[in-house]
């Protein structure tokens, strides 16, 4: 009787757990998976890149879950690729390999001044308040009272809806406890947020955008001048349903906001402004911003024209990309593992057997969590086909390596314990359905609470 196919998967984010589904439903449960993290906590950027106050997009992690409860599935946590297991050990253990490690850096604006205290990647201000445990001791100066957040995606949208936020309304999501103090200290009242282009070129949701202009303590602007629309953006905003929508909601914004509403704190949308240089001896004192427009070709260009603004903080949200794995093929113009249909690709332009990409290292930072369902699906789909029939190479099991080294591994049954911990912790401080824990020691200590 034939052996099932084994498969390890490297990174237990979204892309990751889909392709263990598929690799489930499309054998009929005849494989084995295993699913790598180097965290304690499965489920990557659902639980560490979406907002806290998202609710409804967070609640993807139950359907995550059923994927790691299934018979032939494994979690592995505090595992981690370079460091505890190398490439070769993979190959030795797993009839093929399929990288799912995301992108996890922010891109560089590349400007004077961006080295400075006060200049940081949204990246490392969404770890913190999302709990990740690299950036449990990070601290950012909430002091200041006005901030820049340069980029009009979703993710600058999510960071500025944060800082405008008060710390009471947060309360009811996992936010760390630490954090929620930090937060209850901002003297934060004005945030600007930027976008090189113009309303037609924003990157964020409609819905994500409405809900910056429904927020209770804080005003939001954007100068009527912004709103101007050349002709072949005023053509997309004709037929483009998303960007029509967009319009729309930054239209109701051109009006100063009531009095009542800029009580605590002001948000100003400042489109056709691109970062020149940050200011600042010691640390951020301010934003050189020059004004932009775009070319005949649809190109992005500046006109000449500056303003400084005055803040204290910098948040930087232009882009992520993903770094090299050890000894896996790596394209550093695209950030991307080279690949076809998830197959890896070698130096040659032919594949690598039995290794595979999925998700944004595989396609780059593009598209929703959903997206991730059918990019895994078809990386699986060429797996299967290239491993049907041939010889295993598998050499020992994956227990047998791990014991060999001594390495404590965290199971599914330890992420429980984590996952009850945080649970109970919210029923204590009276906050919502769980509060966070993370620091490595917290978290490690409640994965072997039951020991």
């Amino acid at each position: 009787m034939a052996q099932p196919v084994r498969v390890a998967v490297i990174g237990s984010g979204p892309a990751g757990i889909y392709a263990a589904e598929a690799l489930v439903k499309q054998t009929d449960g005849d494989v084995r998976v295993d699913v790598f993290d180097r965290l304690p906590t499965p489920y990557g950027l659902v639980r560490y890149g979406v907002a806290p106050d998202h609710k409804s997009i967070k609640s993807i992690a139950r359907y995550l879950q059923k994927v790691l409860e299934t018979p032939g599935v494994r979690f592995f946590g505090c595992v981690e690729l370079g460091r505890d297991l190398t490439r070769a050990d993979l190959l030795d253990c797993y009839d093929a390999v399929i990288y799912s490690t995301g992108a996890m850096v922010d891109r560089h604006m590349r400007i004077p001044g961006e080295d400075l205290p006060g200049s940081i990647a949204a990246t490392d201000f969404v770890n913190w308040y999302c709990g990740h445990p690299d950036a449990a001791d990070h601290e950012f100066d909430l002091s200041v009272e006005e901030v820049a957040v340069i980029g009009v995606g979703n993710v600058a949208v999510d960071v500025v809806r944060i800082l405008a936020k008060t710390a009471d309304e947060l309360r009811e999501t996992d936010v760390p406890e630490q954090v929620i103090e930090a937060l209850s200290g901002s003297r934060v009242k004005r945030v600007h947020m930027i976008g090189r282009r113009g309303p037609a070129q924003a990157k964020f949701t409609t819905k994500e955008a409405r809900e910056l202009g429904e927020l209770p303590n804080a005003g939001i602007h954007v100068s009527p001048e912004d709103m101007d629309l050349d002709p072949a953006s005023a053509e997309l905003a004709e037929s483009d349903r998303h960007v029509r929508g967009n319009v729309k909601v930054l239209n109701t914004w051109t009006a100063e906001p009531p009095a009542d509403r800029l009580r605590l704190r002001r948000i100003d949308v400042r489109f056709w402004r691109a970062p020149a240089e940050i200011v600042g001896t010691d640390r951020v004192e301010g934003l050189r911003l020059e004004k932009t427009r775009l070319d005949d070709n649809g190109r992005v260009t500046g006109t000449g024209e500056f303003e400084t603004l005055p803040v204290g903080m910098v948040l930087r949200s232009v882009g992520y990309q993903s770094v090299p794995l050890d000894g896996v093929p790596f394209d550093e113009r695209t950030h991307t593992v080279p690949n076809e249909g998830g197959r890896i690709l070698g130096p040659d332009g032919s594949p690598v057997p039995r290794e595979y990409v999925a998700g944004w290292i595989k396609r780059g930072p593009t598209g929703v969590v959903g997206t991730n369902k059918s990019d895994a699906a078809e990386t699986v789909r060429n797996l299967l086909e290239d491993v049907s029939g041939s010889p295993t190479g598998r050499k020992l099991t994956i227990e047998e390596l791990l014991e060999s080294r001594g390495l404590r591994v965290v199971t599914y049954d330890d992420w429980l314990n984590l996952d009850a911990a945080e649970i109970a912790l919210a029923r204590r401080l009276d906050r919502g359905e769980r509060v966070k824990l993370a620091r490595w020691e917290a978290m490690t200590s409640a994965c072997r609470r039951r020991e």
